[in-house]
């Protein structure tokens, strides 16, 4: 059966779901094609099952692209706001839990419905378990899809990217950019665990569950929030965001004690200088089982003033190299992908090949964590849905 359409959005993630949405308000006939069983799976476990779903402070510093002005424009269009009066609109209660970071009160099923019904609304249909089988130009473009064909000037690539696998992530989008010509940057996991090299896992991977608060830095890159030690390495949301800026070959660098004057505090000790008065002090800024552990792998040869000191810079300059990441299963998102050059930053349209378009994760522009790769996915699928 052929089924003819004004645009075909393939993916019904957050950013397809928003293209659809724009675009189905302006009367043009929208259909989404979602492989999964349902929409919007991947907003359904964010953040632990209540959706980040944006942040208050959310500029282009906080995302990575090739290309770092690309993204103004977009979120320059369909800020924060924008979407928290949507979420508004829909009587979804909300709270802010650090650092501008927005979640839903209740369920992340609050938000996939808000877009269920905004979809409705707009006239948008949705084709589920709907996994498409070519891709093809003519005067149209073609989607075939088992049996049917869908006809459309306009193709809005919406497929997110490689991570998360659980969730059905494929490579269809890269696919379709290579297939039309469309330069790819190489990808990689982002906001994903480090993996310990042999010898930091030896020393540290029986510590597993234990988290600290830490400054993690990595270049120019500082994060200051909690890390976790898990059985293959290193997590928590400060390693998660030094992760996506890793070069995969260099160490990064972290503070177990930020703000802690070690020095100072062990000569306080009324015991003096010597391993039990480190110890106490280190018991003071993380766990009693990591502060033993770290004490015991890094005591000084002699507990002389030169000795103690260098014990501190240590604490505050803790180098590890990573042996890797744990890979797409693990990450949350996708860094790299569809090269920004190729696309207009104001409406994501391909520059050569005219009516074709990319928005989300598929697309070479990478938030940090707290809601940012959720603005980006409502700016970007706003673009194009303004634009088709």
């Amino acid at each position: 059966m052929t089924r003819n359409y004004d645009a075909i959005v393939l993916g019904g993630g957050a950013a397809g779901l928003m293209c659809a949405i724009t675009a189905g308000r302006r009367g043009r006939r929208v259909a989404i094609l979602e492989h999964s069983e349902r929409i919007g799976k991947k907003i359904l476990i964010s953040g632990g099952g209540r959706c980040n779903f944006t942040n208050l402070h959310c500029g282009p510093e906080n995302f990575i692209s090739a290309n770092p002005h690309f993204c103004k424009s977009a979120l320059a269009r369909y800020t924060p706001p924008d979407f928290i009066a949507l979420v508004e609109k829909h009587r979804i209660a909300y709270h802010e839990k650090k650092l501008g970071q927005l979640f839903c009160d209740g369920s992340a099923r609050a938000i996939v419905a808000m877009l269920e019904e905004e979809c409705q609304a707009a006239r948008v249909e949705i084709f589920l378990k709907a996994t498409v089988r070519k891709v093809r130009r003519s005067n149209q473009f073609v989607v075939v899809i088992d049996a049917d064909e869908f006809h459309a000037p306009v193709l809005v690539i919406a497929t997110g990217g490689l991570s998360v696998a659980k969730m059905g992530a494929t490579p269809l989008g890269y696919e379709v950019a290579q297939q039309f010509g469309v330069k790819v940057r190489d990808c990689r996991p982002g906001l994903v665990p480090l993996t310990f090299n042999p010898r930091d896992r030896a020393d540290y991977g029986d510590l597993a569950g234990i988290s600290a608060d830490a400054i993690v830095t990595f270049g120019k890159q500082v994060f200051r929030e909690k890390m976790l030690i898990t059985h293959r390495g290193l997590s928590g949301p400060a390693i998660l965001q030094v992760s996506s800026y890793w070069d995969a070959k260099s160490p990064i660098t972290i503070d177990l004690a930020p703000g802690t004057d070690i020095t100072y505090r062990i000569r306080q000790e009324s015991a003096g200088r010597d391993l039990k008065a480190a110890r106490s002090v280190f018991h003071a800024v993380m766990s009693e089982r990591f502060a033993d552990r770290w004490v015991e792998l890094h005591a000084p040869a002699r507990w002389t003033n030169p000795g103690v000191e260098e014990l501190e810079h240590t604490a505050h300059h803790w180098q590890i190299t990573p042996a890797g990441t744990e890979g797409y299963d693990k990450a949350e998102v996708t860094a790299g992908g569809v090269d920004t050059d190729e696309l207009s930053a104001k409406t994501m349209e391909c520059r050569r090949v005219p009516g074709l378009y990319f928005i989300g994760e598929v697309v070479d522009v990478t938030g940090q964590l707290g809601g940012f790769n959720f603005q980006w996915a409502w700016a970007s699928g706003f673009c194009a849905g303004q634009a088709v």
